[in-house]
This record gives structure tokens, C-alpha cells and sequence, in this order.
């Protein structure tokens, strides 16, 4: 007997693709918070406070993501898969975070939330909340004590337009585990190695002519979008291949890395020279395929500051799509 909740068989896959129609998870999927019953762990990080220079709603992405996600419950056409079907694949909720307001207690609460995946082997794809919510992710599941990476550093394939690996600021608006400091501190804690790591897209004038020199010094590869314009894709694959290898891979993903004009809701826009495309950063994810990925994120969307189609969350779901399509992908290989 059909349950009073779902649609029959007949016509689920009309109805399961309609944002409006039921209660919203991440794509549909079921939502069972313990993590040793999935494969694919999505979780929600509504995490404000470690991004202070614009408005403090990105705590609101996870919300507007699970909103519309039945729209993005696709088939990967190039890669020939549908990863629900490959994959166990959970919506384990959102990171509780009581203390919202003090950073450094919520970095410490995603921290411990993070173990109980990495305890079960579960890989975590994520929605943001600001891009400080990456460090406390990878200090659970990256490092000397981390079982998703077999005890060893992550590599990052960041894209960006900021390093935010500025430890020359002791603090941001207060903040020391910011949005601003993650991509460095996680390095000198040695859940990160940055030789065989990449950021990519950095673009935009900055505030100071020495931007890209802290992560010069902790030994990044960094692509700007002006070198991306300079090279060309295939070249950029070819590096960003090469310093990965076979390492353990974190994908994360800084929705301000893309033109305004595609994702004009982010938390810190730069309008003032043009970012990615999503045929850019659909052939620089793509390049990883069949990489040892553990995990990534999507982070700063602004939800209040969206169009009123939300397309913005729109381009969250469908970059979180890619990367669960690729974990999904390698795991059948």
C-alpha cells in the first residue's frame, strides 16, 4: 500500500521534481540524521558569524537550498549515472548551533557534528552558512586522526575570488576561525597540505597589493581568474590534476567565484571584473572526476539578497549536485 505521504509510482517523478510540492529536504532525500546509514551524508551549516564585512544572512542558505533542491533531483547526463541510485544518500539536517552569535563556539560545534561522520566512513557534501564552516569540517575529517583520509592531510580544490588565508590579521571583526583565516589556520594544524592544493578564480581589485602573498608562503597553487583567461581550461585541468595526484580531496566551493550576472545573492560579490561561468567551473569540477574525494561544501549564499526565481540557490544545488555526482561516480569505479 502506497503511503498517504508519497505519490504513487506512476506519478513520483512528476511530483518529486516539484519544489512546492511536500517537505523540503536536500533533494529529496530522506532525512535520517544518524550518519552510519548513508554513504552521502548532505548536511546543512546555518553558520553566520564567521563573515562580518556584509549582511549576516547566509545562516539562511541551508533553508533556501532544501526550498527548491527537488528541482536539481537530476541524472548526470555526461557522467551516465543517477547517483541516487549508486548511493545510499541521507539529509541528515543541519548542524545544531545554539551559540550562534560566538564563532569560535560554532566552529567547535561543526567540528564535533563532523566526527560522527567521519567515525562512520560517511562522506559529507554540504550548504552553507559562511566559508568559515570549512574549517571546522575539515578539523573533523582531515588529519593525523581522521578516518576519511586514512590519517592523512586533505588537499583543497578551492574555488574562490578571495584566498581567505589571510593570517597576517589576527582577528576578523573579532573573529580568529573566520571566513577569512580557515584556508591558513587549517594548514599550520596539519589537516591541510597546500603543496598539492589549488584556489582558483581569485579575482577582484584588493585592499592591499600583497593579497596573494600569505598563500604564496604557505606553498598554494593559485589560479586567478585572470591567469584562468591567460592559460585557458585545459591547461588550468592539467595543473590542477597534476598537484591533486591521488591525495585525499576536499572540494569546496565560494559561490562568489562566479559572475554576479550567475550568482548575484553571495555574501562578499565582486562586480568589478568578471567571474566564472558555470561551463567553467562544470569542466574544472569535472577534471577531478574519478579523484579520491571525501567530501566538499557550497558556500555564502545571501538567500535575502536572491532574485525572485532564487536562482542563486539554484546554482548552490546544482554545484552540490556536481560534487555528489562525482563521490558518487568514484565509488562505483
Amino acid at each position: 500500500m502506497t503511503q498517504p505521504d508519497r505519490p504513487a509510482p506512476e506519478t513520483g517523478i512528476m511530483l518529486e521534481g516539484l519544489y512546492w510540492w511536500g517537505v523540503p529536504t536536500l533533494f529529496r532525500c530522506p532525512h535520517i540524521p544518524d550518519p552510519a546509514q548513508c554513504d552521502i551524508a548532505l548536511v546543512g551549516v546555518p553558520h553566520s558569524t564567521g563573515n562580518g564585512t556584509t549582511e549576516r544572512d547566509q545562516h539562511l542558505g541551508p533553508r533556501a537550498v532544501r526550498d527548491i533542491s527537488a528541482l536539481a533531483r537530476r541524472v548526470h547526463m555526461k557522467f551516465g549515472i543517477s547517483p541516487w541510485e549508486l548511493c545510499t544518500i541521507h539529509d541528515l539536517g543541519d548542524v545544531p548551533l545554539p551559540e550562534a552569535n560566538d564563532n569560535e563556539k560554532c566552529i567547535e560545534r561543526i567540528t564535533d557534528f563532523y566526527r560522527t561522520l567521519d567515525a562512520a566512513g560517511t562522506k559529507p557534501v554540504s550548504v552553507g552558512g559562511d566559508h568559515a564552516i570549512t574549517g571546522g569540517i575539515l578539523q573533523a575529517i582531515a588529519g593525523s586522526s581522521a578516518r576519511l583520509t586514512g590519517g592523512r592531510k586533505a588537499v583543497l580544490l578551492h574555488f574562490d575570488a578571495h584566498t581567505d588565508a589571510y593570517h597576517n590579521l589576527d582577528h576578523f571583526l573579532g573573529a580568529r576561525k573566520s571566513a577569512a583565516h580557515w584556508a591558513s589556520y587549517l594548514v599550520r594544524d596539519g589537516h591541510v597540505d597546500p603543496t598539492r592544493s589549488v584556489q582558483v578564480g581569485i579575482r577582484g581589485n584588493p585592499r592591499t597589493l600583497d593579497w596573494l602573498e600569505p598563500s604564496y608562503e604557505l606553498g598554494y597553487e593559485v589560479i586567478t581568474k585572470e591567469l584562468y583567461d591567460e592559460y585557458g581550461v585545459d591547461r588550468c585541468i592539467e595543473i590542477i590534476q597534476q598537484r591533486i595526484g591521488d591525495a585525499p580531496l576536499y572540494i569546496t566551493f565560494d559561490l562568489d567565484c562566479l559572475d554576479p550576472t550567475v550568482a548575484p545573492a553571495v555574501a562578499n560579490i565582486e562586480p568589478a571584473y568578471e567571474g566564472f561561468f558555470m561551463k567553467d567551473v562544470m569542466r574544472l569540477l569535472q577534471a577531478v572526476r574519478g579523484f579520491n574525494i571525501i567530501g566538499g561544501d557550497v558556500v555564502c549564499l545571501m538567500p535575502t539578497k536572491d532574485a525572485p526565481n532564487k536562482i542563486t540557490a539554484m546554482v548552490t544545488a546544482a554545484i552540490m549536485f556536481e560534487i555528489i555526482s562525482l563521490i558518487a561516480d568514484a565509488g562505483r569505479a
